[in-house]
Parts: C-alpha cells; structure tokens; sequence
C-alpha cells in the first residue's frame, strides 16, 4: 500500500487497561517502528502545521518532541521543548496549571523563543486539553505569538482541542 493510501489509525497499536485500568492506550510506536507509515505520518503533519506558516514548533514531553523534531526538520524551522519541572538547565519560564487531582508544572528554557515569533504547538495526542493548554499559556507567558497546535491523535468526546483557545487540528480522531 502507498504512503497516501495507508490508515495509520489501524497501524496504531491499543493497550487496554494502561496505564490503568479503564484506560485504552494508543500505542504510537507500531507507526514510529514502521518506516513508511512514519514517513506517512509526518508528511500528513506537516501539512496540517505548514497552513499556519510557524516560525518555531514547540513539543510538549515526550512524544510530542517526535513529531515537532521530524516537522521542524523537515521545514528548517525552530525547535524548543516543553517539559516537566527539573528536566531542562539554566533559566527557564513556568507555568503551573491544575489538573482533574492535583497541579502540575511546564517548563520552557529562557531566551529561546524569539519576541513575537509565531509559534505551533505539536504533541502525539489531546484528550481533555489540560497540558496543551497550559504549553499555550507557557508560550504566550514567553512572548509567543501561538498560531496554532497540531496533534497526531484526538480523543474524540473529550474536547481538548475546544479548550486551547487557538486554532487547533488533529490527524486522526480515535474514540476515548
């Protein structure tokens, strides 16, 4: 089958009951592990990132750094990573949000993101929207102009993509 043709939903692997029981995982390695559905999935990435002309992509930890390193790459764009609490040195930003049981923290490293540079967020998979929206807060908090966010996977019925308050697209909508 050519790349144009392939339904990488159907490569994609589901782990019931993880992380824990209830939860049906999308298990995106099957496509990562697969040379052209990997390619497949890139190129139909870009296409969704490319409409919104970013200077920078930014990926959220850690499967978002995947995708965000192949698109930017493959453009010549920029790259910054958004991650947890404690995992980038030097000086960086924050932004604390809270979450269904608890708070959490994103962290962008200091200077990295040009003033006013327009910036798409990039991640594997949305379901509520919590953490890709707290990297839109952490991002505009940093001088960015956030054009939009792309993801791989959307958990349809959850509404993440609703709550970002950006333009936001997914490739593919699996059921939650």
């Amino acid at each position: 089958m050519t790349a144009a043709k392939l339904d990488l939903a159907a490569i994609i692997r589901r782990v019931p009951n993880f992380p824990k029981p209830g939860i049906l995982f999308y298990d995106i390695s099957t496509v990562l592990a697969d040379p052209v559905a990997w390619r497949a999935a890139v190129d139909r990435m870009d296409r969704l990132v490319d409409a919104w002309q970013p200077d920078v992509l930014a990926g959220i930890e850690s499967r978002g750094f995947l995708f965000a390193a192949a698109l930017a790459y493959r453009a010549g764009r920029g790259l910054v990573l958004i991650r947890k609490v404690g995992k980038l040195p030097g000086a960086v930003v924050s932004h604390s949000y809270d979450l269904e049981y608890g708070s959490d923290t994103l962290q962008v490293s200091e200077g990295l993101v040009p003033a006013a540079a327009r910036v798409v967020l990039v991640d594997d998979l949305i379901a509520t929207g919590g953490t890709a929206k707290a990297a839109v807060h952490l991002l505009t908090k940093v001088g960015a102009e956030v054009a939009g966010a792309a993801f791989f996977i959307e958990l349809e019925g959850l509404g993440g993509i609703d709550r970002l308050g950006v333009p936001a697209r997914s490739l593919l909508k699996l059921a939650s």
